[in-house]
C-alpha cells in the first residue's frame, strides 16, 4: 500500500536565501520553483473556499513553493507564507508539538559543523555520544541554519 517516503516540508521565512543556502551547504539540486501563487487571485472552489484553504488548510495566503533534492534518498519541499500577515513567525523547539528537524548522516561530524558554522548554523547540543545502547555507536550535534531551523548532524562510529 506505501511505497515509501516522497519528501519532507519546511517553511522558510525567505526561500531565495534558502535555496542558496541548502545549496551551498549540502549541494541540493533545484527540481522546481513555483509562485507566487495568491489565493485572491485563484478562483474560488465550488464549495466556496479559495484554492490554499482546500489545499494546504491556510486561507488567504501569499506563497512560492520550491523543491529541492538534498540527497538521493531526501527531498526537502520550501513553502515561504506572505500572506496572511497574521501567519506565526514562531520557530518550534523540540518540546513543542510539531516541532521537527532534519538528521544527516555525516563522514567526520567536526568538519561538517565547522562547515555549517560558515554558513550561518549555530550550534545548539553536542557532542552527544551513543555507545554500547540499543541506538547505533554515534556521535550526534544539534545545529540551527540561519532561519531558525534544526538540523541533526550524525557520525555512525
Amino acid at each position: 500500500m506505501f511505497l515509501g517516503s516522497d519528501h519532507v516540508s519546511i517553511t522558510v521565512n525567505n526561500i531565495e536565501k534558502s535555496l542558496a543556502f541548502y545549496e551551498q551547504a549540502f549541494g541540493s539540486k533545484l527540481i522546481y520553483k513555483m509562485g507566487p501563487f495568491d489565493a485572491e487571485e485563484i478562483p474560488a472552489m465550488e464549495d466556496g473556499r479559495d484554492w490554499s484553504e482546500a489545499h494546504i488548510n491556510v486561507p488567504g495566503v501569499r506563497l512560492n513553493i520550491a523543491m529541492v533534492q538534498l540527497f538521493d534518498n531526501l527531498r526537502v519541499e520550501l513553502f515561504q507564507y506572505d500572506k496572511p500577515e497574521t501567519a506565526s513567525r514562531f520557530i518550534p523547539s523540540n518540546g513543542d508539538t510539531g516541532a521537527s528537524h532534519i538528521c544527516i548522516k555525516v563522514k567526520d561530524i567536526l568538519v561538517a559543523l565547522q562547515h555549517l558554522e560558515s554558513l550561518g548554523c549555530t550550534k545548539l547540543a553536542g557532542p552527544i555520544s551513543s555507545v554500547d545502547g540499543p541506538c547505533p555507536d554515534s556521535d550526534s550535534w544539534y545545529v540551527i541554519d540561519p532561519f531558525g531551523h534544526q538540523l541533526e548532524l550524525v557520525q555512525y562510529l
